[in-house]
């Protein structure tokens, strides 16, 4: 099916039936990508992890995640998005369930990693249902509306997580997170409308090597890298060593942590919609996604040399300043402006490959995340803890500072010879 031949529905029709639903999806997704940044010192203090181990138990997710982006391209263009998503979803219920009963840190990884599988397509999904449904000059804002719902999960895995979590204790907060989604997963399959799916015809062996001639596109690699390595660190900073920064750098309490996760998701939730909403007021007047995305992502490596260095203004000795709120905001506003090459790769391969387009871009980007997680967490353990139990400054400086080079020189690679969009 071209982008021409795709059905349209009315407004209220995109929102109920397309935009809802997947957006419902997306925000478990995040939820349950950002809540152990909440939860880390409980599962520190029943486990007895150190910083490496806690970074691999958390990346466990972002590797059952990763590695499901490939074949999940391949099943969302032959089978659609509605019957892949659905049944991510009960999968992702099915790994809380043993996440929360789990009773020791194999257990944990394992559920955590059924979690990730489960949530692959919370944005694909959605991303394969836009490129369906939604005129191409209304993407752009069509995504930014289903992200923004990532921004609602990163906002209720910080302070009401945090809530549940001693209200309930986290095993039982996972008990719960295991019900709701088994509840999105029905609602998700009941509203949706059937689709005849765009890749049903082509064979399996045709649909990987459409794979492969995607991998093996000059134009794809040339914006990959800096998709990936900023949209990656990105997750994998905000989604974990975000909250021990807060607590052993700005020198909050837990309580305190909680809210400026929030503060952090505030900015993704607002940066997300504001993207979108430039990118399709500016597209209409000539200026291309790419073109936007690059500023975006100027603004966010910004802020993360601020962070990544604790220059002055940053954090203060006693506590966290305004500055440490504005840096982490801007972090988390622009943190994903990569994304916006997203409805760039499917227009520019079209909405039959739409699905793998997105997912191998998301493989890389999972990758990346997965990498960061476990990598920071490995080299902050290589310095002694503070008398206070927390980790040493310069580890942080020098965890963070690893992977805003590579995103900087990812940065120069693209703007050597940028793709035209």
């Amino acid at each position: 099916m071209t982008d021409a031949a795709a059905p349209r529905y009315r407004l209220g029709q995109l929102i109920v039936c397309v935009l809802g639903p997947f957006a419902l999806g997306y925000f478990l997704s995040y939820l349950y990508r950002a809540v152990n940044a909440v939860v880390a010192d409980d599962l520190v203090a029943d486990l007895g992890l150190g910083p490496g181990a806690l970074g691999l138990l958390t990346a466990a997710y972002l590797f059952g995640f990763a590695g499901f982006q490939l074949p999940l391209g391949v099943l969302l263009d032959r089978f659609g998005p509605r019957k892949v998503q659905a049944s991510l979803l009960a999968l992702a219920a099915v790994g809380a369930a043993v996440f929360a009963m789990a009773p020791g840190a194999l257990g944990l990884s394992f559920g955590r990693m059924l979690i990730g599988i489960g949530c692959a397509g919370g944005l694909m999904a959605g991303f394969k249902a836009v490129a369906l449904w939604v005129p191409v000059p209304r993407r752009a804002l069509a995504n930014a509306v289903i992200m923004a719902a990532g921004g609602l999960g990163i906002l209720v895995a910080t302070v009401p997580a945090e809530a549940a979590s001693q209200a309930f204790g986290w095993r039982g907060m996972f008990l719960g997170l295991a019900g709701v989604t088994v509840v999105v997963a029905g609602l998700l399959y009941a509203l949706v409308p059937q689709q005849a799916a765009t890749g049903a015809t082509a064979g399996l062996k045709d649909q990987l090597a459409a794979l492969v001639g995607i991998y093996k596109s000059p134009a794809f690699w040339r914006i990959a890298p800096l998709v990936a390595t900023t949209c990656g660190t990105h997750i994998g900073i905000q989604t974990l060593w975000a909250g021990p920064w807060l607590r052993d750098i700005a020198g909050l309490d837990p309580d305190g942590v909680a809210r400026y996760l929030g503060l952090m998701a505030m900015g993704f939730l607002i940066g997300t919609l504001t993207s979108g909403a430039v990118a399709d007021w500016l597209g209409r007047n000539g200026i291309g996604l790419l073109k936007v995305m690059t500023g975006f992502v100027s603004f966010y490596l910004v802020s993360m040399a601020v962070v990544a260095f604790q220059l002055p203004g940053a954090a203060g000795a006693t506590g966290a300043t305004g500055a440490t709120g504005a840096a982490w905001f801007v972090f988390g506003m622009f943190g994903q402006a990569g994304i916006l090459a997203y409805p760039w790769m499917a227009s520019h391969f079209g909405a039959n490959l739409a699905g793998r387009a997105n997912a191998a871009m998301n493989f890389l980007v999972f990758g990346v995340a997965f990498t960061c997680q476990y990598t920071i967490g490995a080299i902050i353990g290589l310095w002694p803890e503070t008398a206070s139990g927390g980790y040493a400054p310069e580890a942080y400086i020098v965890a963070f500072a690893v992977f805003l080079v590579i995103q900087v020189v990812a940065l120069v690679w693209y703007l050597l010879k940028p793709p035209r969009g």
